[in-house]
């Protein structure tokens, strides 16, 4: 399980960076990133730490360093997903921390909001990529106008949209899918094909995978489902209107039978697989969850957009890691020169080679479109990627037992919509207090 906002301060101490790393090496040293001459000749080794789930797109960045310099090496440590934001916390509460790490962005605000991590402003600022920089990504890492992480790759959520099935019903992709109405007219459409031929999937029972696909509906209307900034957060569910008409859409897709019937159960185990076999119109999810597993014929007849709100606007969940340097590595310089490697436009160019998305949208030429059609449609809309910047993210959304899941199958499954949005008002409320005490 991954760790509590609660659990992750009673590991850091009650105090800044300083108490923070004070257990077992003292204070750390905070190191400026942008004085002169810093970086310049870095050599030795750093230490990396990565989630098990990206160890293959940051092995390739690695690799790659390695060859393009002999100054510098990298000791990459991968790590269980479940159990990483624990050992990251650990490492900095024993002072023994690595020079680098590479974390899902959305744990990026705990840590962050903690002070334990290097100021990476400068390093931003000298990369003087300004808005082609992913902003989901940056938000998440950035207190005080102050950037404590580098956005390293994507991982988004986007539709999927088998142009066959669309031809079949005599739809078009662009207006079917920019509205509610659109989606559950194209819906009916493509499941009256035929028996085996659904037009929309969810996985009914993956809290996470849920959070990722459903919530830039509500997005897309400029509307969030937590309101207030950081430390003065409450829920914003119950009469959310974008939010009641998307759970009404999930309810209806799931009350026509325009889904699969294992999406009851699904638990993101299966999560592609219906789209993967050709026999699904329609799938949010993501380029990683599809790509790997499909044929070159059904990628070359799929085509992505943007998930669409209730009347227009289209979204994103802006996923994928950020680099951070935990205050107190012992090579910060040597760090910093990965990361800028990490973050050049070769590198972020080859991400999709290993199922991501760079997080630049300046990698988008005609040649990278023609090589990648399935992902510049979110790198030419980049800044309709979002993700909440909140320190509750977890317990609400991630864990299976959280208010966001059960408001889900209440409202999808049971029909019961406004009680299950009044429910999880309470919940969402209760849960920001606890994290933001």
């Amino acid at each position: 399980m991954e760790l509590t906002r609660r659990q992750l301060l009673a590991l850091l101490g009650a105090g800044g960076a300083t108490a923070a790393l004070g257990g077992c090496a003292g204070p750390a040293t905070a190191v400026d990133v942008g004085s002169p001459g810093f970086g310049d000749g870095a050599r030795g080794t750093v230490e990396m730490w990565c989630r098990s789930d990206t160890v293959n797109g940051v092995q390739a960045v690695v690799d790659a360093f390695h060859a393009a310099q002999d100054r510098v090496r990298v000791r990459l440590t991968p790590i269980q997903n479940g159990q990483y934001v624990t050992k990251v916390a650990t490492a900095i509460r024993g002072g023994r921390v690595p020079d680098v790490i590479d974390i899902d962005d959305i744990y990026s605000t705990m840590f962050a909001f903690r002070d334990v991590f290097t100021d990476l402003t400068p390093l931003v600022e000298d990369l003087a990529l300004g808005d082609a920089l992913s902003p989901g990504h940056l938000a998440l890492a950035t207190k005080d106008g102050r950037h404590y992480g580098v956005p390293f790759l994507g991982d988004f959520s986007v539709l999927f949209c088998n142009t066959e099935l669309f031809d079949r019903a005599g739809l078009d992709v662009d207006e079917h899918t920019a509205s509610f109405d659109g989606i559950l007219e194209a819906a009916r459409a493509i499941r009256a094909l035929d028996d085996d031929t659904y037009a929309w999937s969810f996985p009914g029972n993956a809290s996470g995978a849920l959070g990722f696909t459903v919530q830039p509906h509500v997005w897309a209307t400029g509307t969030d489902l937590i309101a207030g900034e950081v430390g003065d957060q409450r829920g914003n569910v119950a009469g959310n209107d974008p939010l009641r008409r998307t759970l009404d859409l999930e309810r209806t897709l799931w009350e026509e039978q325009l889904v699969p019937p294992g999406c009851f159960s699904d638990d993101a185990s299966r999560w592609s697989a219906d789209y993967v076999a050709g026999r699904l119109g329609m799938f949010p999810g993501g380029y990683g969850v599809v790509a790997p597993n499909a044929s070159p014929e059904l990628l070359e007849r799929s085509r992505v957009v943007l998930l669409p709100g209730p009347d227009g606007g289209r979204a994103f969940f802006d996923g994928g890691d950020n680099l951070c340097m935990p205050a107190g590595g012992k090579n910060p310089e040597g760090a910093a020169e990965l990361i800028r490697f990490a973050v050049a436009l070769e590198q972020q160019a080859r991400m999709p080679d290993g199922f991501y998305s760079p997080i630049r949208s300046d990698v988008v030429t005609p040649e990278f479109e023609a090589e990648h059609p399935l992902v510049t449609p979110t790198l030419e809309s980049i800044d309709s990627g979002y993700a909440p910047t909140t320190l509750a993210y977890n317990l609400i959304y991630n864990q299976q037992d959280g208010p966001w899941l059960r408001m889900f199958r209440r409202a999808v499954f049971d029909g019961e919509v406004d009680a299950a949005m009044d429910e999880a008002q309470t919940t969402y409320d209760r849960i920001l207090r606890q994290a933001q005490a």
